[in-house]
């Protein structure tokens, strides 16, 4: 019994060996060649069809198809694994940029805290004048809330790969308002106007299947974003409807708006535009943020307009809850 198995073996791997492949797939053409050269020196031709085809030919073109077949029998998932293989390596070329670009920006974004905080160390250790220690202190609180932010986002964006998500009934007008109210206490909603309108009528909206606490975290991250990039006198609105299969909410404001070549790349992890420079943050709100609706298998867009009428709109479009 064990000397049947060992010959199975061998025969299956005998049989999937490439070289064996190649001359499985070439012996019906040289069989025909044979047949061919044969027919032709030793036999008189025997003409098979009106214009004169012997038999030799008919094994010759029967062996060409044969071939033909085996071949791609034999060696299309070969082939179609060469293309698979080649796009396999161009994804992992872009994984591999973008993990560099990732460590890139990372070691700007830490290094530019540490060194506001070297720097404040050193003035509260050279200067004797209350206010310039004051102040000196207060860089450094400065530089190690930006340090803190970041680290806090960076753990949060790993952690969605790892914490399983919740899939309750989500009401999102309800949970809108709250995250409304919950903004409204931010040093700049103090000077802007936030408005949230919500379409009831005809009929209430459906629920949405998800993680109550990271959709917050997304139209908290969209609020919060649109704050930080509006003047004292711009509004910002807050709109949500439903198209019967999905929940649309959208984020808009009057502000400065985005260059439209950085429109691509706002939602790469630490990435911060022109704008953003001088803007307090972390840079993973906005991917932080993708990556959440993404995982509520959603979807967020965004359109802005830097000449007037500017501003922006990020627009969520999350999917109904399935009755």
């Amino acid at each position: 019994m064990k000397q049947l198995v060992s010959l199975r073996d061998f025969l299956i791997k005998l049989f999937n060996a490439r070289l064996t492949r190649i001359i499985v797939t070439a012996l019906p053409l040289f069989l025909g060649l044979l047949a061919t050269i044969y027919v032709q020196n030793f036999l008189e031709p025997v003409p098979i069809l009106a214009f004169r085809m012997d038999i030799g030919i008919a094994a010759l073109l029967f062996g060409i198809f044969l071939t033909l077949l085996l071949g791609a029998y034999f060696f299309g998932d070969e082939s179609r694994g060469w293309f698979a293989r080649g796009d396999m390596d161009e994804v992992r070329r872009e994984m591999e940029e973008s993990r560099r670009q990732f460590i890139r920006r990372l070691d700007h974004e830490i290094k530019n805290p540490l060194t506001g905080l070297q720097a404040a160390l050193v003035n509260m250790s050279e200067t004797s004048a209350d206010a310039d220690r004051h102040r000196a202190s207060e860089n450094a609180r400065h530089a190690l809330d930006r340090l803190k932010r970041l680290l806090a986002d960076l753990r949060k964006l790993a952690e969605l790969e790892e914490r399983p998500l919740e899939r309750l009934p989500v009401d999102i007008p309800a949970l809108l308002e709250e995250v409304t109210e919950a903004v409204q206490s931010l040093p700049a909603a103090q000077e802007r106007k936030i408005n949230l309108l919500i379409s009831r009528v005809p009929w209430p909206f459906p629920p949405v299947t998800g993680d109550r606490d990271l959709l917050s975290l997304v139209f908290y991250n969209l609020l919060e974003n649109a704050l930080k990039f509006t003047a004292s006198a711009d509004s910002v609105e807050v709109r949500a409807l439903e198209d019967g299969r999905a929940i649309v909410v959208e984020v808009a404001d009057n502000g400065m708006g985005i260059p439209p070549a950085e429109l691509p790349k706002i939602f790469e992890e630490l990435y911060r535009g022109v704008n953003a420079r001088g803007t307090e943050g972390s840079g993973l709100g906005l991917a932080l943020t993708r990556r959440i609706v993404i995982l509520h298998d959603g979807a967020l867009e965004v359109r802005s307009r830097q000449d007037d009428p500017r501003g922006t709109v990020f627009t969520v479009r999350l999917p109904v809850a399935r009755k």
